[in-house]
Formats: C-alpha cells, sequence, structure tokens
C-alpha cells in the first residue's frame, strides 16, 4: 500500500499532469528509458502494489486496453526512474558526435565517448539511452541522405564490426580515423570491407578495414533537428 506521503506526493505529480497526456505512451516511454522488459517490470510492479500484476496486464497498459492506477503510476516511476508527466517535462537530448562523410573524408570527433559537445533534441519515439548522432557531410548518399541531416546510432564500448551491419546503411570509422556513412559489404580480403554509396558521385570504396561500425538506426532531415 502507498504511505500517507506517497500519497501527498502522488496528488502533487499528478495536479501537473496534463490532462492531455495517454499514460499509456508514458509507460512505452518509461519501459524504453528503463531498458527493462514488460515481464521485469510486472514482476516488479506485482511486489509493490496491491492488485495483482503480470506481463499481459502491462501489456494491457501499454496498448490502453487497460487502465493505470495512481498507486500503480507512483510506483511504476520509482522502478523505471522515469518521471511522472507534468507540465514540464525536460526534453531529453543527444549529443553529436560529429560529422561523417558522405562522399567527403572527414576525421571523426567522438564526443559520446566525452559525455560533451553539441546537443540535438532526441526525435519522438527514439529512446536517448546509449544513442548519439552525426552530421552529413557530402552528397554521395543523394537522394536518401542529405549534407546536413543527423543521423542517429548506437555506438557500443566495443569495437569492431557487428555481423547484422552487413549489407546495412552504417555510420563507420576507417583505420586511418576518418567516418563513413555507407552501405557495408564484405570484401574480398578477411577484415576488409566495400563502403557503397546511393549514387555516381562518389565510386564503391574497396578493401577497407575499419575499426567499427554500427547501423544507422533514424535519418533526421536537417530543416527538422532542434540543435541546444
Amino acid at each position: 500500500m502507498m504511505s500517507a506521503c506517497s500519497d501527498i506526493l502522488f496528488a502533487d505529480m499528478i495536479a501537473r499532469t496534463p490532462i492531455s497526456t495517454p499514460l499509456n505512451e508514458w509507460l512505452i516511454q518509461a519501459l524504453d528509458f528503463s531498458g527493462m522488459s514488460q515481464s521485469a517490470l510486472a514482476e516488479r510492479l506485482d511486489a509493490v502494489v496491491s492488485k495483482k500484476v503480470d506481463r499481459s496486464t502491462i501489456n494491457k497498459m501499454t496498448l490502453g486496453k487497460r487502465a493505470i492506477s495512481a498507486e500503480e503510476l507512483l510506483r511504476i516511476a520509482e522502478i523505471t526512474g522515469f518521471d511522472v508527466p507534468g507540465d514540464t517535462p525536460s526534453t531529453p537530448t543527444i549529443a553529436i558526435a560529429g560529422k561523417v562523410g558522405a562522399g567527403a573524408q572527414v576525421p571523426v570527433f567522438d564526443a559520446y565517448a566525452k559525455g560533451a559537445g553539441p546537443q540535438v533534441e532526441c526525435p519522438p519515439g527514439l529512446s536517448p539511452r546509449g544513442v548519439v548522432a552525426v552530421e552529413v557531410k557530402g552528397d554521395s548518399m543523394e537522394p536518401v541522405y542529405s549534407a546536413g541531416d543527423l543521423l542517429f546510432y548506437t555506438r557500443d564500448s566495443h569495437e569492431g564490426v557487428p555481423s547484422e551491419a552487413l549489407g546495412r546503411r552504417c555510420v563507420c570509422e576507417d583505420e586511418t580515423g576518418m567516418g563513413w556513412v555507407k552501405v557495408l559489404r564484405e570484401g574480398r580480403e578477411d577484415g576488409t570491407f566495400d563502403l557503397h554509396s546511393f549514387n555516381d558521385t562518389s565510386p564503391t570504396m574497396y578493401g577497407v578495414r575499419l575499426k567499427w561500425a554500427s547501423p544507422v538506426r533514424l535519418h533526421w532531415p536537417a530543416e527538422l533537428a532542434r540543435k541546444i
């Protein structure tokens, strides 16, 4: 059961919650923010609320088919670390790591490792956890990616090229320190890759050795980006 203190805290929070905020969308964002599965949240929530909660309950909540009680809302916020929606929610941001070449040679500047650098507002529907952005320079990926567009990707702590990157549009860094956005394919020699463009302005780069590569998760046109 909730304590009297929790009741007061929740009353203050709910008073600041816009009626237009759909709680099922808030729950989806909370799960995404925390990285928890529906099953994991259900197990932890079931231990601290009065009503029985299982994975199907959480699933129905995310679909808007089952209401989220005041007690459950507060406990979910505590478990996930995601704030109860209010009047002035803070807008999450993502670091811009630098620029990548779409035809142009661009040295990689990895602001993510430093935890600093320019920021851009996180696009709707994308979790900012572990995600960074780069700005496109050059025109070899036209008409899909244009100069100034932002590409969002997840940069793991380890180096290397994961198997899921092959055949996909990726942000990558070659062994000379140049950053690229290209379609990756295996090269003829072990440990090499062919980097393909979307048009004929820049020829395919054959036999490139890469430090790392990461598939593009989201493309955000320059005119939509809100830099901070």
